[in-house]
């Protein structure tokens, strides 16, 4: 008699079933592992000597989080081989946790399981968890259509600026997927400072960041609804609101404290000051390119980049940081208390108590990860500023890949430090996020309410 076949167990489908952000997190470790792996190969640098292997884990880290920050120059350590290994890594950290763990699972299990789409329901912000695999395809459609549309935007002036067809087109390649997924790498000597003020390569490069830190609900949201605004997510009119709030604060911020400062743009003109205040601001919540010395700037101008960077951008999108919703929420809760309401409602809109508490573990471990990486690489290296190492950390937390220069100059372990904690910073905020969006736990009984002495 024909016997029934079972199915092998396969470790990754039990992972995906049982824990779907522990598998989102898996992946992207391995992939940093794998693209790290690609850049210790001689073939990935010009140097004789060879990349060192932290830095090719740095740098491997750095690309699959897409943070941007770098321990060796990218335009001319690389080689041509290097800077595409680069390059696939920032789009495949682009891409996303969720978008990337669920990939993945649906080709080993030849479908979602229910657990993998509540967490793709709670990431990308679908209400139908039937919809979850089509939305996973609009992702990635999505992704690339606005690359393309940066790419075509940066390809006139690209052309006109380097001395071949071929660097022209690899160039502008190369900036459209850098800054659509938030990461700052630069394959020019300096970074983009050598192009000066062109605003036909600075306006494409701002753009790509600012609309990558919307996040993919956002893009849902606006592709479903349009311009109906009344019809728009409530995560969708925060994500906006906030997002212009803090680039108009970031520009006036960046400005004032700047605008006669002869390090950064002292002896520009004002057109160009504002030029520079504008894209300072895009770049303080995860883009990480610049056009000034990042070193040279004022200190107020180094604490209000502290304080953006850890914000970052949109939740599920290619920034970082503790997200532009989960400060929203916390201000709502100001607000609220101060009023001495029970609720937090915006936009006709009440939002859960959930949803504070989440913002609020989501903030603390933001904080208590930048506070044990600054001790441990200050305890290292008790001769480098608090100043210094506060902002690289919290520059690697957020993914954001502002430079103060203090990454080039660390040993191995502070290197060590900031590549877990880039990947921390990438996985972490997201993971807890969504595994408490997805605990829930009835109690059958209730205990006796006492309020301590808060403040």
């Amino acid at each position: 008699m024909p016997t029934e076949r079972s199915v092998p167990s396969h470790p990754f489908r039990e992972l995906a079933r049982s824990s779907p952000a522990r598998a989102a997190a898996l992946v992207f470790v391995l992939a940093a592992a794998f693209f790290s792996a690609l850049l210790a190969l001689p073939i990935s640098t010009d140097d004789p000597n060879g990349t060192p292997l932290i830095d090719a884990i740095f740098t491997g880290v750095s690309a699959v989080t897409v943070t941007g920050l770098t321990t060796v120059d990218t335009a001319t350590h690389w080689s041509l081989f290097g800077e595409i290994v680069i390059l696939v890594g920032i789009q495949t950290g682009g891409l996303g946790i969720v978008t990337i763990a669920l990939l993945l699972a649906r080709a080993v299990t030849r479908h979602l399981g229910v657990q993998s789409k509540v967490f793709a329901q709670q990431s990308i912000g679908t209400s139908k968890i039937g919809e979850v695999g089509t939305l996973l395809r609009i992702v990635v459609l999505t992704t690339f259509a606005i690359e393309g549309t940066i790419f075509l935007l940066l390809l006139p002036p690209f052309l006109i600026e380097e001395s071949t067809w071929y660097e022209g087109v690899g160039n502008a390649l190369f900036y459209a997927v850098s800054s659509f997924n938030n990461a700052g790498f630069s394959v020019h000597p300096g970074g983009l400072q050598a192009l000066g003020t062109n605003v036909w390569i600075i306006g494409p490069v701002m753009l790509g960041v600012f609309v990558g830190s919307f996040g993919f609900p956002v893009f849902l949201t606006l592709i479903t609804q349009r311009w109906n605004r009344k019809r728009w997510t409530l995560h969708t009119k925060l994500t906006l609101a906030m997002t212009t709030g803090l680039l108009l604060i970031g520009a006036i911020g960046w400005g004032l404290s700047e605008w006669n400062n002869p390090g950064t743009v002292g002896d520009e003109s004002p057109l160009d000051k504002i030029l520079h205040a504008l894209f300072a601001s895009t770049m303080m919540r995860s883009g990480g390119f610049t056009l000034t010395d990042t070193a040279a700037a004022h200190p107020v101008t180094l604490l209000l980049t502290d304080a953006l960077m850890f914000v970052g951008g949109g939740s599920a999108s290619t920034a970082g940081g503790i997200k532009v919703t989960t400060l929203a929420v916390l201000f709502l809760a100001i607000i609220a208390e101060a009023r001495g309401d029970k609720d937090l409602r915006v936009a006709g809109r009440s939002i859960p108590s959930e949803s504070l508490r989440v913002a609020i573990s989501v903030t603390f471990l933001g904080a208590t990860l930048v506070l044990v990486a600054t001790a441990l690489i200050l305890a290292a290296n008790p001769s480098i500023s608090l100043a210094r190492v506060a902002f690289e950390v919290i520059s690697a937390f957020a993914t954001c890949g502002l430079s103060v220069g203090l990454s080039a100059e660390l040993d191995t372990f502070g290197k060590f430090v900031l590549s877990l904690l880039m990947l921390a910073g990438r996985i972490g905020p997201i993971g807890l996020a969504a595994a408490l969006a997805l605990k829930q736990r009835t109690l059958l009984y209730s205990l006796p309410e006492e309020r301590p002495i808060i403040g």
